[in-house]
């Protein structure tokens, strides 16, 4: 069987078109399908879709519904919980992700060793300059500071054994970053490329502060050099400004003391601050990730299933 996920975030127009497109191609596969659709507290009508999909097809499609908004990430793990099949894949409904790459992905993880076909967007064609900027320059520093390696342009789209998804859903953990997860817990992949597209119907909820956001999220889950680094600024602030110090205890013991040289101090007050108030703040990002953890609140609430 093969296990397709596919979270849903006020998708009501896309999912026709994809179920649509995924089962074209599924003449094309040996395996038995299962859809498991999440609906992430959606505000127009994906819910009663849903409905409807499963009265049309109620041995393939199966969904979940929340009770509100758990984010993207709840409603992967949901869906990774719920799948039964051997071979499990994550799709977005939007269609970005092109359903024609099953077939190959699956003769890839049958016909050889490895244990995740990844895909990945050849280019960022279509996406505004700086989002690409931001996106490129989260890619190197989270592979620079952090252990756990990732691939540029990688979209949630895979196709992964049991093993692995048994392995995925080992991670318990409250904040997810599933990018980071996928390639944290290991196995072998290699990775398929492809045109970028844009979305087929429906606007994206996903706005320039949110995936700012998420990749900051993306660097704390899986990083702990943000801390080192500020670190190494509080040292190094700490070294400048005793220097300084005793630069100026000699200056007024040789040449005597000026009262020039306000705005300069001030403005060294000010930066100083800055650095402070900067490495609190990352400080602070961590200790709330661990109040996060230690309240041992559920990933997700189900409201409603195709069982109830």
């Amino acid at each position: 069987m093969l296990s397709i996920i596919v979270p849903c975030y006020n998708e009501e127009e896309s999912l026709p078109l994809f179920i649509n497109e995924v089962e074209k191609v599924a003449v094309n596969i040996e395996h038995k399908l299962e859809y498991i659709f999440v609906n992430d507290g959606s505000k127009d009508q994906t819910l009663q879709v849903l409905r409807n999909l499963h009265k049309q097809m109620p041995d393939k499609v199966r969904y979940i519904s929340f009770s509100k908004n758990f984010g993207k990430e709840a409603g992967l793990y949901a869906g990774l919980q719920a799948a039964k099949g051997d071979l499990i894949t994550v799709m977005d409904a939007d269609l970005q992700d092109p359903p024609e790459l099953l077939p190959q992905m699956i003769q890839m993880i049958e016909e050889s060793d490895i244990d995740c076909v990844g895909t990945r967007r050849a280019d960022r064609q279509g996406e505004p300059p700086i989002r690409s900027f931001f996106a490129k320059m989260f890619y190197k520093l989270v592979n620079k500071f952090g252990d756990t390696e990732m691939v540029d342009g990688a979209r949630d789209f895979r196709l992964m054994t049991r093993q692995m998804v048994d392995a995925i859903l080992e991670v318990t953990e409250y904040n997810r970053f599933s990018k980071g997860i996928f390639s944290w817990v290991g196995f072998k992949t290699e990775y398929l490329s492809y045109e970028n597209r844009e979305r087929v119907a429906g606007e994206t909820s996903w706005s320039f502060w949110s995936l700012f956001k998420y990749s900051i999220d993306g660097i704390v889950n899986f990083s702990d050099a943000p801390l080192t680094i500020a670190s190494v600024i509080g040292a190094i602030s700490c070294i400048g400004a005793g220097i300084a110090l005793l630069f100026i205890v000699f200056r007024a013991l040789i040449f005597g003391d000026h009262t020039e040289g306000w705005p300069s101090l001030v403005s060294i007050i000010l930066f100083v601050s800055g650095i402070q108030l900067l490495c609190i703040g990352i400080i602070g990002k961590y200790i709330g990730k661990i109040f996060l953890e230690t309240k041992k609140r559920p990933i997700y609430i189900v409201k409603e299933t195709e069982e109830k």
